[in-house]
């Protein structure tokens, strides 16, 4: 699945195709191919260098004289009427589109300046060849140069916006084209594009998995970095997940094993191409800075117009300088006026970040809303499946005050063992810690279910019980009153309890429950760093919002919140001036994430959620909201600089070609003025590619 958009492909070869669906206010670069203006620029560069070097100006300010003949003279001009209507004319029909369109912009702009610049030369060549001279001939050098370092500069910007929109399609070629699959009893080498839903689809070390699904048998790691921009790989086995486009691994530092998995997504449906789609449409949408330089661009068509207005009626009025003259003067102001930079200066920046942000773990949905992340002023995180984990696991084993086995893994084994198969969530929560920290969990037998209480078995010669405090009481097991005062502060932060009983004497007590992410910490850290106001908003219990906050070192929590109500706290401090971020997981989490100024779902949040987000955080990784704060103020600058740097330049340039300052000697040539608009454009297009680093 390309991000290149269809109809490029339809233009690719013709230059001077229209553009139908072209936004004429602010020209859309991604209607062009950067092929397009490559041809365009070898094209240009070969007429404008014999037009430069019969040039009289030239060949007066360089002391030097080109080969003569007959006809010699005539020859940039001859070179500039074929500029004007080949390289020339992809720039006069989008903006004549704009003009018909009545959104005259920058594409209107560069027209404007070219007919103007070829009416004058023609008629200073014509006006010679009937032998009435009215001015100089070599003004065609002048529209041989502007031509072609305007087709350089598109060429650079197409080039490089192109790179950074084709940066997961580039990826997603990488898919592989077939698979082997299980067809009856035998695996056979089909297209990826026949794979259905439920075929099995077995991976060697080292391939890329074509389809999302689930391992029905191997194990191995597997690199999801093209997804999450995570480096860590992520152990597989019987159960797990996997994407489509990530890669098994074979560097024989880890398990490297082939992986069968049963397809559960084929096609557009898999994560990936919903990516790439998510950041095709992301990119297709404009910021809020982006619109501001669209209005710029159309202002500036007016302005430009008034200016050459005024140009002509103050020279005139003021008597002193002949036609040619202010002939010249007027075509400055109006090659001038061309906002090149001011076009290039938004779509540079917002085509590089949004393929960087999908490159490390964020996807832009809505781009004004990512905007808006570099205002941010308060995160509020919703708890379940966001700073936790969303599933049960065991926090800590505690060895009781009279326990008579004081290991801990031994217990936890003991219990483990107990456990073995049980489908209580408890029960697998106890049998996977065992297997995380790799305890020894001997074998069981004599298997009993005590109702309501727990279950036992027999351990080698005794008789161990594991369930809740209540088979305490029925028992008569005696509990020390420390173990008491530590079990009632575990279920009062919202752990279950669990009790292992050996031979009639506690052992241990076990809290579970959902624990924080690895990353959470760092990631509320790094945001009260970056000066934000982090709280926790929650439908959870206090006494568990509070534990987590504690853990978290956060201050503000608002706990047992219904889920119309966290919008409704939203919206209270946005009243109070606040800019409000909110990141959830979970279909009770879409209101609040409709209401945020800036919403963020974890990815592996319930597609509700993720619909209702502007930004998608695709590694489950808290951090990944301070990356997107943080490249979000970032773009927030270079776009302010680049808008600033290209509108001052304008603001600055058009005085100069009118003549304002002509009483201090500073007069600007038309050529002079295109020189220094494709240098305005290089800087912004430099400013915008440090984003990179």
């Amino acid at each position: 699945m390309s991000m290149t958009h269809e109809h490029e492909h339809h233009h690719h070869d013709d230059p001077h195709a229209h553009h139908p669906h072209e936004d004429h206010q602010a020209h859309d670069h991604s209607q062009h191919s950067p092929d397009m203006f490559k041809k365009q620029v070898l094209l240009a560069s070969l007429l404008t260098l014999p037009t430069l070097y019969f040039s009289h100006t030239l060949q007066s300010l360089l002391n030097f004289s080109a080969a003569s003949f007959p006809g010699s003279m005539y020859l940039p001009a001859i070179f500039g009427i074929v500029l004007f209507f080949t390289s020339g004319r992809v720039f006069l029909t989008s903006g004549f589109q704009e003009l018909k369109s009545r959104k005259p912009g920058m594409m209107a702009l560069i027209a404007m300046a070219l007919i103007v610049s070829f009416g004058y030369s023609l008629a200073l060549t014509i006006a010679e060849l009937l032998g009435r001279p009215i001015g100089h001939m070599d003004f065609w050098w002048e529209l041989a140069t502007l031509i072609t370092i305007m087709l350089v500069g598109h060429w650079l910007e197409m080039a490089a916006a192109m790179k950074a929109s084709n940066a997961l399609s580039e990826l997603k070629s990488m898919l592989p084209d077939t698979a082997n699959v299980l067809r009856g009893k035998k695996y056979e080498n089909v297209p990826v594009s026949s794979i259905e839903l439920g075929d099995q689809i077995a991976i060697a070390p080292g391939g890329i998995i074509p389809v999302d699904g689930h391992v029905v048998s191997g194990k191995a790691h597997v690199d999801e970095s093209m997804l999450t921009g995570e480096s860590a790989l992520f152990l597989k086995e019987t159960g797990s997940d996997v994407f489509a486009g990530t890669v098994i691994s074979s560097d024989g530092m880890s398990a490297s094993g082939a992986l069968v998995v049963r397809a559960s997504a084929t096609g557009v449906n898999t994560l990936f191409s919903q990516i790439v789609e998510m950041v095709d449409q992301a990119q297709k949408s404009k910021s809020s800075t982006q619109r501001l330089a669209d209005r710029a661009a159309g202002w500036l068509f007016y302005v430009a117009i008034a200016s050459a207005l005024l140009t002509t009626l103050y020279w005139v009025l003021d008597g002193s300088q002949d036609i040619t003259f202010v002939l010249e003067r007027v075509v400055t102001v109006l090659v001038i006026a061309c906002p090149h930079a001011l076009g290039l200066a938004i779509p540079l920046v917002t085509a590089i970040t949004t393929a960087k942000a999908a490159s490390s773990g964020l996807l832009i949905r809505n781009r004004q809303m990512f905007e808006e992340a570099a205002k941010l002023n308060v995160v509020l995180f919703d708890k379940t499946g966001t700073l936790t984990l969303g599933k049960r696991s065991v926090t800590e084993v505690r060895i009781a005050n009279k326990a008579n086995i004081r290991d801990v893994d031994k217990t936890l084994g003991l219990a483990a063992s107990v456990e073995g198969s049980s489908e209580h969530s408890l029960g697998k929560a106890i049998v996977a810690a065992a297997e995380a920290k790799g305890v020894k969990v001997p074998k069981a037998k004599e298997f009993a279910a005590l109702a309501g209480l727990g279950v036992s078995a027999v351990v080698g010669k005794a008789k161990v019980v594991v369930g809740s405090p209540a088979l305490l009481v029925q028992n008569n097991i005696r509990m020390e009153v420390s173990d008491v005062l530590w079990a009632d502060q575990a279920t009062f932060s919202g752990y279950t309890v669990i009790c292992v009983v050996v031979d009639g004497n506690l052992e241990a007590l076990i809290s579970v429950g959902d624990v924080l992410r690895e990353t959470s910490a760092a990631a509320v850290y790094e945001l009260q760093v970056e000066r934000l106001h982090v709280g926790l908003l929650t439908g959870d219990a206090q006494g568990v919002a509070d534990n987590i906050a504690k853990d978290l070192k956060i201050t503000e929590v608002f706990a047992e919140v219904l889920p119309w109500h966290k919008a409704e706290i939203l919206k209270k401090l946005q009243a109070e001036g606040a800019s409000v971020g909110f990141v959830g997981d979970g279909i009770n989490d879409a209101p609040a994430l409709a209401q945020a100024d800036v919403s963020f779902a974890i990815g592996a949040g319930t597609n509700i959620a993720i619909e209702s987000a502007g930004i998608v955080l695709i590694s489950d990784d808290p951090g990944a909201v301070v990356r997107a704060v943080k490249l979000s103020r970032r773009v927030r600058a270079k776009s302010l600089q680049n808008l600033w740097w290209a509108a001052g330049y304008n603001i600055l340039a058009i005085p100069l070609a009118a003549g304002v300052f002509m009483p201090l000697g500073l007069v600007l040539t038309p050529a002079i003025g295109a020189v220094l608009m494709s240098l305005s454009t290089l800087i912004v297009a430099i400013n915008a590619q440090s984003l990179r680093k």
